[in-house]
């Protein structure tokens, strides 16, 4: 439980992916031959040569899942929907956190993007794809169809008009703060949730302030109850409350707010400045179904209410929606303890994954950010629930090409016979996919984190991202949330090389008396030495295949972009590696949004990208622009390829640092197959003869000229 709760108060920001391969061969190619072919000569035209256009295809797992393609039902992506809440005509306002806009759902299932433009994060004001936002959660509609929306990472309040038109309520942008005041005075830390009064006032779950601030009309901001920086269970009135890290609020007809008090496993009520528990025990998590104190809830992340009264609450850690009367009797609407899913159906037999935002419509529809599916959810007053809008790709099972699913693959490598290896972060597992398809998972169990050595099934990950491959047949696995390498056989047995579980560090030592911080990637040479992307201490580390762990770039725990020598360098959460056949090492420096070059003698240069300036401008060196990149791929004739995640494209920088685009439009985020092909999350990229393979969300993705 203590993993999970630290995981989930790290939700606000993007657990980075990663991978590599150095190529066979002296040049990135890709043929037109339909098998795959482990042993095909590099003989075929470059893959940005007039050979024919080129084509994607799924190789293995489900193109469905995230992205940010407007369209109807299932053609729609969003990516990772929080809030939700709907108008009086039944349309749905959707806040798509990580796309940073703001969506609209018609009763028909048709999503448009109403204000801010896909990947794209700021805080500007305007209309339409002008705005700007930076990780809108919560989002209200008041009676005349305007939209108030908790953009949480700029710390603001914002105003949408029915015409899409944006304004900035309350709040300064990228300024974090507890002040009461009038419009760009006040000062709010982490806004979550947001409700609206029938008289247009405005109520927020102010997550890190531990408090519940009301927004008038005109912008004037007060704490309703709570105290700024101090966290508890206190009911009381106003300032004597306690709350800790509250995400949701919701009003009823009469005026009483509700809150999720997320990390006290409870419902809150506020009646005329007076708090109570409506519902729960103060942390004693749990998914009992009961009334008041009796009822347990873990992690509840969304809260609704109805003409009724009856609440509505998204039981976040068990992925369970959950019904609350006005007297407190807690039951399950729909879902399954502690099992994730996406599957749709009646009460228990349906299946969410993480959900976060709740809305309720006239006729007592319910409506769910399913956030870990990507998809919006319907729930009928007779608890059927159906997918109305996105669709979820993931899964695990081990099977064959299209019918195999995975939960997120970050991390990619190939053996010399054509064999892939993925790192299926969401399920924390290391999975096998053959040249033919089949996939098979060699380390770890579906769904079950932690720390364990041993064989196969036995062995325990927690949040995996890179991994890479030895001349003998060993994999390198970097165990991000446990701070650790392992090392697997080709037999499935799992060790640690470096590190020691849960403890986060930056020494340099032998074994389990080295440290790291969040590794992401890992890149091995030819001499088996492996490269740690050791992203959380802004360092590259060196481990030999003793295990003896050196750092080769850059000082623990100091942030920068400068080029230089050893720890004079300076990195930004670095999360992708890659060496090449001179043992030059290649950074994907995914906070300063720059690919960085490492000499095996340390010395640091930038190959492309300007720190700190993102986009996805084509050019030579500080000309060209990334956005995040995460994935590296590096060749023998010296030319870089690049998984640019937040453009959802690859790229290629040559030797004198050129880059240009491979495939995929920047901004256009979801996977199409095809010769005009398009991209969702691409992390991590791998070489089979003349055939490159991209992992992207929930597939293994195939590209080359010509089609299958």
């Amino acid at each position: 439980m203590h993993i999970v709760r630290s995981l989930f108060l790290l939700m606000a920001g993007v657990v980075s992916g990663v991978a590599l391969l150095a190529s066979c061969g002296d040049n990135l190619r890709l043929g037109a031959s339909a098998p795959i072919d482990a042993s095909a000569p590099d003989a075929s035209a470059p893959i940005d040569a007039p050979a024919g256009p080129l084509a994607l295809e799924l190789f293995a797992g489900d193109i469905r899942g995230p992205g940010n393609l407007d369209g109807t039902g299932a053609a729609a992506h969003f990516y990772d929907p929080a809030g939700v809440a709907s108008d009086g005509a039944g349309n749905l306002y959707v806040a798509d956190r990580l796309n940073h806009t703001i969506r609209r759902v018609t009763p028909a299932g048709m999503v448009t993007t109403l204000a801010g433009t896909p990947g794209v994060s700021g805080s500007a004001d305007g209309t339409g794809a002008a705005a700007r936002f930076s990780e809108p959660i919560g989002v209200t509609v008041d009676s005349a169809g305007n939209l108030y929306v908790a953009d949480s990472s700029n710390h603001t309040i914002r105003k949408i008009t029915p015409a899409g038109a944006v304004t900035t309520l309350a709040g300064t942008p990228g300024m974090s703060g507890s002040t009461d005041g009038t419009g760009a005075a006040a000062r709010f830390n982490d806004p979550w949730g947001v409700a609206v009064d029938r008289a247009g006032n405005v109520y927020v779950a102010d997550l890190k302030n531990h408090t519940i601030r009301k927004v008038t009309a005109a912008g004037v901001v007060t704490t309703l109850a709570g105290t700024a920086g101090e966290s508890g269970s206190s009911d009381g009135e106003g300032s004597a409350a306690r709350f800790r890290l509250p995400k949701s609020v919701a009003v009823d007809s009469a005026d009483n707010i509700y809150v999720a008090d997320t990390d006290n496993d409870t419902i809150r009520k506020i009646t005329a400045g007076v708090v109570t528990t409506l519902a729960g025990t103060a942390r004693t998590p749990g998914s009992a179904d009961g009334t008041g104190a009796n009822a347990r809830f873990t992690y509840p992340s969304g809260v609704a209410v109805d003409g009724a009264g009856n609440l509505y609450v998204t039981d976040w850690f068990y992925s369970l929606i959950r019904k609350v009367t006005a007297d407190g009797v807690v039951t399950t609407l729909a879902g399954t303890a502690d099992i994730c899913g996406s599957t749709d159906g009646t009460g228990p037999a349906a299946r969410f994954c993480l959900p976060i935002g709740v809305a309720v419509d006239g006729a007592g529809n319910v409506y769910v950010g399913d956030y870990g599916n990507s998809a919006i959810r319907k729930i009928t007053t007779g608890g059927i629930v159906t997918t109305l809008a996105g669709t979820a790709g993931y899964g695990h099972i081990d099977d064959t090409g299209p019918a195999a699913r995975f939960s997120d693959v970050v991390g990619m490598t190939v053996d010399g016979t054509g064999n892939i290896y993925v790192v299926d972060q969401g399920s924390n597992t290391i999975r096998k996919v053959t040249a033919a398809g089949v996939v098979t998972t060699l380390a770890g169990t579906m769904g079950v984190w932690g720390y364990a050595d041993g064989t196969g099934a036995a062995a325990r990950f927690t949040w995996p991202t890179g991994v890479a491959l030895d001349s003998i047949g060993n994999l390198y696995v970097a165990d991000r949330s446990n701070s650790t390498i392992r090392k697997i056989t080709a037999a499935g047995v799992v060790t640690t090389l470096a590190g020691s579980p849960f403890v986060r560090g930056s020494t340099d030592g032998t074994g389990a008396a080295a440290s790291f911080y969040f590794p992401s990637d890992v890149a091995v040479d030819s001499a088996d030495n492996l490269y740690v992307a050791d992203e959380y201490n802004h360092t590259i580390r060196k481990v030999t295949p003793a295990g003896v762990v050196t750092t080769l770039a850059g000082t623990a725990g100091v942030s920068g972009s400068s080029d230089s020598t050893g720890a004079a360098a300076q990195f930004n959460y670095p999360s992708g590696v890659a060496v090449d056949s001179s043992g030059n090492l290649y950074v994907a420096d995914t906070g300063n949004s720059l690919i960085r070059k490492v000499t095996p003698a340390g010395y640091v240069t930038t190959l492309a990208g300007a720190a700190g300036v993102s986009g996805s401008t084509d050019g030579t060196g500080a000309a060209a622009r990334f956005n995040h990149p995460t994935g590296l791929l590096a060749d023998r004739a010296g030319n870089v390829y690049v998984a640019d995640t937040g453009n959802a494209v690859i790229r290629k920088i040559t030797a004198a640092g050129g880059t240009t685009t491979v495939v995929g439009a920047a901004g256009r985020a979801g996977i199409i197959l095809g010769t005009n092909p398009g991209l969702a999350f691409p992390r991590s990229l791998a070489i089979v003869g003349d055939s490159i393979f991209i992992s992207d969300s929930n597939a293994i993705l195939l590209l080359r000229h010509g089609a299958r």
